[in-house]
């Protein structure tokens, strides 16, 4: 295994302090000390090439996680494995087997052109001449960055700069990528660029990507595999496709009607609705056997006439909602 996590905590201590100056000098020395268990017992493993979200609530220690996987963090307790190597006796191997994103930091140099940050990588990871001039070449053209490399990092647009971001993630050609929030904040041609140059990477040069983003639409067009962090302990681990056929059971029918109907008589049959309604334009929410036959007779009798209809899954968003305020946690 590339990664290799087992019983794994982080706990941070703070001291309870009073309010005030002197509360606070006094805290130093004799403040009630607060222990915090961000990440508990949590063990998984990831293979060569997979593709993996790591997802969960602010707070519920995805950060933390990655934190000690990258070892810029100590772990209180567990085992940690980067492609065999403990990252706290080895920290500069590992360094050399990782890339990461953060999608709200850079690791370009802000006042330099891009090339010129890629040309200091190039020196700080020491990679060959020719083998840097093929990267370089090669996500040029996957990215289309040729119109900003030789722009300073601080006159880019949030676009630009992640792509130059993702770029220098693997400029040394790492066998894992980190990526936290990768298209956070970016416009749809953007992020549709990003997702698909994250997916190539993946599937031609075997990249194994560890995700961590609360863009569903990111997971759902990316993922292979699901794990689920909720409150420091695993709530999930397991393909995103048995995820979604055991967890999401609720469809949502769509309705356009020709005129408007009384949803309230809807409502009183047991019907809910997934959103307001005009009375025109419905959204019901149903489990995912019940069968639309019902719907259909009911809005008859009422003596409604349908124009349109379409049946899609609750959206994965809404799923996970469920599951982090402990609902339909049973498979």
């Amino acid at each position: 295994m590339l990664i290799q996590v087992e019983n794994l905590n982080k706990t941070f201590v703070s001291r309870k302090r009073k309010a005030g100056l002197w509360g606070s000098i006094v805290g130093l020395f004799s403040g009630k000390k607060e222990y915090i268990h961000a990440v508990k017992d949590i063990s998984f493993s990831i293979g060569r090439g997979e593709l993996v979200g790591y997802l969960g609530p602010n707070g519920a220690g995805k950060s933390t996680t990655i934190k000690m996987l990258t070892g810029i963090l100590r772990a209180s307790s567990g085992l940690i494995r980067i492609d065999g190597l403990d990252p706290e006796k080895h920290r500069k191997e590992i360094t050399r087997k990782l890339g990461v994103v953060f999608g709200q930091k850079t690791q370009l140099w802000w006042d330099l052109p891009v090339e010129e940050s890629y040309d200091l990588l190039r020196t700080i990871y020491r990679i060959p001449q020719k083998e840097f001039r093929d990267r370089m070449d090669y996500f040029i053209d996957l990215l289309k960055m040729e119109d900003f490399l030789g722009q300073q990092t601080r006159k880019l647009s949030l676009g630009q700069r992640m792509r130059a971001d993702l770029a220098a993630s693997l400029l040394h050609n790492p066998p894992i990528l980190f990526l936290d929030e990768p298209t956070i904040g970016l416009d749809i041609i953007t992020k549709d660029v990003v997702r698909k140059t994250i997916k190539q990477l993946n599937q031609e040069q075997k990249i194994t990507v560890v995700l961590t983003t609360h863009d569903m639409e990111d997971i759902e067009y990316l993922a292979t595999r699901l794990i689920l962090l909720d409150r420091g302990q695993v709530q999930y681990d397991g393909q995103l496709n048995d995820f979604i056929a055991n967890y999401q059971k609720e469809k949502i029918v769509s309705l356009h009607l020709e005129q408007e109907t009384d949803v309230r008589s809807l409502q009183s049959k047991g019907f809910e609705l997934a959103s307001p309604s005009n009375g025109q334009f419905l959204e019901v929410r149903l489990k995912v056997d019940e069968s639309v036959s019902g719907l259909i007779g009911a809005l008859s009798e009422q003596g409604a006439r349908i124009q349109e209809i379409t049946v899609g899954k609750q959206d994965l968003t809404e799923t996970l909602k469920k599951i982090y305020a402990g609902k339909n946690l049973e498979l």
